[in-house]
């Protein structure tokens, strides 16, 4: 039995794919803590997983309007799991580290103290590649001498805005007699790399040989349902950005034009007011709702193009209506165009261009026909405990683990 930690940004959709992956290891025999500040306690569900809080109590950055709040808040966390890790695994006896890409502290932290780890994308990987946009950017793939300028010169600019982070991560590479170092994706597992998207969604690119894509990290996988769709259209803008009731309000005309029913789901995001109105405009309004029963049986999804949205429409053939918001959604976005699932709209749109682009998506059967392919693959990819078998090969074996 192998005692792993977990470190993980302190969001739902992160904390909620680690989880998954945490359960299969526990059934396994194995001891699973995750390491955190003490806010993101409420996030773990899971009984059988340990948590142990670390650092001085203060919200978390991505929680917060501002772009520049937000990259100085991720430093920050990223300096304060530096210092405060090492001793933690220490006095734990931590085996190996299961480390989220986005939160280059985890791996920073187990080369120091020569423990394996394996990296995890539970967003869209952060692995570089010059041929295509960071997943940050919005821009479609392109193989042209122009598009490789813009690549190069959009991942400078962002290399720039996030230079404080990177700042923090070459100072404590530094500390720790590490190789110079400044960015996330110089801070990756060489044994293993688990990704929560599928091949046939990416872009074309070059990746490590032992990076795995194993589709989403849910502890019971999907299944293909057998039922027809029904007429309606299923709405989510996630956890974070649900209270965006403006953009509801443009998304339920958009339905009522092209005379499609429509459930939002606000993620507690609305106050009853604003729920109120929607409700008597003829929206079906509710706070949650179980995402993949609700796409099993949606016509079409629009959605704020987060990836685990994105993947449970796969998961149920769900053609996709993506508008974009923040983090790497924009590359999501520009992926389910590519992969031809769906299409984009800026958020800014008018409902009349939503409208006319939910009837393309309804009338149009090449969507369909095209993310039915992608299910398959997806229902194939070994999800969570694929991933397991991956973190236990890597650990037991401190070799790097291939993909098959």
């Amino acid at each position: 039995m192998s005692h792993f930690a977990v470190i993980t940004l302190p969001l739902y959709s992160h904390m909620h794919a680690m989880e998954a992956l945490a359960k299969h290891l526990i059934v396994r025999g194995h001891r699973v803590t995750f390491f955190q500040q003490e806010e993101a306690r409420t996030l773990l569900t899971e009984p059988q997983a340990h948590f142990i809080a670390v650092g001085n109590p203060t919200p978390f950055a991505m929680q917060e309007p501002g772009f520049f709040h937000l990259i100085s808040g991720m430093a920050s966390v990223t300096d304060m799991l530096c210092r405060e890790l090492p001793l933690a695994f220490r006095q734990h006896n931590i085996d190996a580290v299961i480390v989220d890409q986005m939160e280059p502290a985890g791996g920073l932290v187990a080369q120091a103290l020569n423990l394996p780890f394996i990296s995890v994308c539970c967003a869209l990987p952060v692995n570089r590649d010059n041929t295509i946009p960071l997943p940050v950017m919005p821009f479609r793939y392109g193989t042209s001498e122009r598009y490789r300028k813009i690549y190069a010169s959009s991942a400078d600019v962002y290399d720039w805005l996030m230079s404080r982070q990177g700042r923090v991560i070459a100072r404590h590479a530094r500390a720790f007699g590490l190789p110079p170092r400044s960015r996330p994706d110089q801070c990756l597992s060489p044994l293993a790399q688990i990704s929560q998207t599928i091949p046939g969604f990416d872009f074309p690119r070059t990746l490590p040989a032992c990076f795995h894509a194993v589709g989403p990290l849910r502890y019971e996988p999907p299944t293909i349902s057998s039922g027809k769709k029904k007429p309606f259209v299923f709405a989510s803008l996630g956890t974070i950005q649900g209270y965006r009731y403006g953009l509801f309000r443009k998304i339920a005309r958009a339905c009522r034009q092209a005379g499609v029913p429509l459930l939002i789901a606000h993620c507690d995001g609305l106050n009853a007011s604003q729920t109120a109105r929607l409700a008597r405009a003829g929206t079906q309004i509710v706070g949650f709702a179980d995402q993949l029963a609700v796409l099993r049986d949606a016509s079409a999804v629009i959605t704020h193009a987060g990836l685990n949205t994105v993947m449970d429409a796969i998961a149920t053939a769900t053609p996709i209506l993506a508008v974009p918001l923040a983090f790497d959604q924009p590359g999501v976005a520009a992926r389910v165009v590519f992969s031809g699932i769906g299409l984009k709209a800026c958020r800014f749109s008018p409902s009349r261009t939503l409208s006319q682009h939910l009837l393309d998506l309804l009338e149009n059967k090449q969507y369909t026909q095209r993310i039915t392919a992608l299910q398959t693959q997806l229902i194939n990819a070994g999800g969570a405990a694929r991933a397991a078998e991956i973190i236990e090969q890597a650990v037991c074996t401190s070799r790097s683990v291939p993909t098959v």
